[in-house]
């Protein structure tokens, strides 16, 4: 699983926790990184697998590398920015969803 695919277990995790907690207990031993880190270590996981890919297929032209390693890397780099579009579209409903409720 992927750095960010744990970060949303957790944060998943957490929340629920919060939710289902009895009424009256507190909620400050829920920690966790914020959103913004959560964005930020999908991007810099999609920088990070775009460029093993890159340097695959750099190999693999200089003959230094086999193509199951090409292969292998570029679907690593396709399954990281798979994940990260569907968690960005599900954030996307989230926020149309919190606009449409009545004030």
């Amino acid at each position: 699983m992927s750095d960010l695919g744990v970060s949303a277990a957790k944060a998943y995790l957490s929340t629920a926790q919060a939710m289902s907690g009895a009424a009256g207990q507190s909620t400050q031993g829920i920690s966790g990184p914020g959103f913004g880190e959560v964005l930020n270590s999908a991007v810099s996981s999609i920088s990070q697998a775009g460029a093993s890919a890159e340097g695959a297929i750099t190999n693999a032209a200089m003959g230094r590398a086999d193509l199951v390693d090409v292969v292998t890397a570029v679907a690593a780099a396709e399954a990281t920015l798979e994940t990260v579009i569907a968690v960005r579209d599900e954030v996307i409903k989230a926020y149309q969803d919190i606009m449409r409720m009545p004030i």
